[in-house]
């Protein structure tokens, strides 16, 4: 029987190999990361070719808002349904969420993207086979 350490070690580095297989979708994914119900990041791959748009702070502050948003979104799944995932659209680029058991996966892609529709199915089939 593993102890609750070792089961948290274990769920990270599941974590990080989602992620890092996130990044490999694409030349265009610029950072998947796993963020918990707190907006506290779990792990997360920077694509070694971008740059960075966010300090702390401002990366620090935007997970807060996406956990607040994926969280206060169970109160309305029951009457709409389970959210499949949500595309944000930004000038400079797409960030895909997909929320899994708990976590959300949160991916930022360059706008130069052509085949979005295909990148979005392939991190959903890597986000649900996290457990």
């Amino acid at each position: 029987m593993r102890t609750p350490d070792e089961r948290w070690k274990k769920m990270l580095a599941v974590h990080k190999k989602c992620c890092q297989d996130i990044l490999g979708i694409s030349k265009s994914i610029r950072y998947a990361g796993v963020i918990n119900a707190y907006g506290r990041t779990l792990t997360g791959v920077t694509s070694p070719s971008a740059k960075l748009l966010l300090g702390p702070m401002e990366v620090k502050n935007e997970f807060f808002v996406i956990s607040t948003m994926m969280t206060q979104r169970k109160d309305s799944a029951d009457k709409m349904g389970k959210l499949d995932h949500a595309v944000l659209i930004h000038q400079k680029v797409f960030v895909i969420l997909v929320h899994k058991d708990g976590v959300t996966y949160y991916v930022s892609v360059s706008k130069k993207e052509k085949n979005l529709d295909t990148v979005i199915a392939k991190i959903k089939k890597i986000a649900s086979r996290q457990a």
